[in-house]
């Protein structure tokens, strides 16, 4: 069967999962930490070279303050899990803005844990706009004319990405790394995150490897 080496994860859904189970919105979040070690684990298993995570955008931190702080708390609590494992770490978002937890500033420089290995990109406090060295404000205006996107692509130490799994059922990659998505093939799983099972995981990457990838080609 033949891998990706780069996997995105959108791991979506938490919020609708805790409301079908009669619990808060903000108790969603918690249950999304174990499914992601264990998709880490089962990747690092199979060989993949490089995963990103999406954790929370700068859209997301416009929800009500109980919510921000719970998926925020959550955010670290996968950071500092994974922290803990053989990879190659690197937290990635607006760092100047309040709403990016200082707990993982130490992490917004690659570094290698254990043994070293995947690289595992986390995204935090993450927007496209930001990410492509657009203007912060609502005005979304391009930078200068001789200002190439190339050079001031904040994420330019992530790859492109071959498959992207999004769990939750939506159809949209939601401002997840645009640049380094642009070919990926992608695949929808209409489960909740927190209801992550191996078996989507394994369905997704058969679906990947009876694509016909060409890069436009």
């Amino acid at each position: 069967m033949r891998l990706p080496k780069h996997i995105g994860i959108i791991p979506d859904g938490n919020r609708r999962w805790a409301l079908d189970r009669g619990m808060e919105k903000k108790d969603g979040y918690r249950h999304g930490i174990s499914p992601g070690m264990t998709l880490y684990h089962m990747c690092r298993e199979l060989g993949i070279e490089e995963m990103s995570f999406y954790g929370f955008t700068v859209d997301n931190t416009k929800r009500p303050s109980t919510q921000r702080q719970a998926f925020t708390k959550a955010c670290v609590a996968a950071v500092e899990e994974l922290s803990k494992e053989d990879a190659s770490l690197l937290v990635l978002g607006n760092t100047q803005s309040p709403m990016f937890p200082p707990e993982l500033l130490p992490y917004t420089r690659r570094h290698d844990f254990g043994a070293g290995g995947m690289r595992i990109n986390f995204l935090v406090n993450y927007s496209w706009e930001w990410d492509m060295g657009f203007k912060p404000d609502n005005s979304r205006k391009a930078p200068a004319a001789s200002a190439a996107i190339g050079p001031v692509l904040r994420t330019a130490d992530v790859s492109r990405i071959d498959l992207v799994i999004r769990w939750g059922g939506r159809r949209r990659l939601s401002g997840f790394l645009p640049v380094q998505s642009v070919y990926s093939d992608i695949y929808v799983v209409d489960d909740y995150w927190p209801d992550f099972r191996k078996e989507h995981v394994e369905a997704a990457l058969k679906w990947y490897s009876d694509q016909d990838v060409t890069l436009g080609g």
